[in-house]
């Protein structure tokens, strides 16, 4: 199979060396409360803030974003299983 499928070269990923991420959720925090208090006005309603933070939340979702592991498509599955039958169907003969 590997004849036909075009590997996918590894993403980039930047790494800060000089970030500080106590600071910024000090930040957060700071403006958080001030917008409780209503020091500034409130803040509007973004998709791109929430998106992304049920994957961070939970541990083993977490870890297959980050390993870039796909789970198995149901075709593969079906594929297996018939081969499992086909097999089975030549040995009892």
């Amino acid at each position: 199979m590997g004849l036909f499928s075009v590997r996918k070269p590894r993403g980039f990923r930047r790494s800060y060396i000089y970030y500080d991420e106590r600071k910024e959720k000090r930040a957060q925090i700071k403006e958080n409360a001030e917008r409780e208090m209503g020091l500034l006005p409130e803040k509007e309603f973004r998709p791109e803030d929430i998106r992304g933070k049920f994957v961070e939340a939970t541990t083993h979702l977490k870890r297959r974003k980050e390993s870039g592991k796909k789970p198995m498509s149901p075709f593969v599955i079906i594929l297996i299983i018939i081969g499992l039958i086909m097999l089975m169907a030549f040995l009892m003969s």
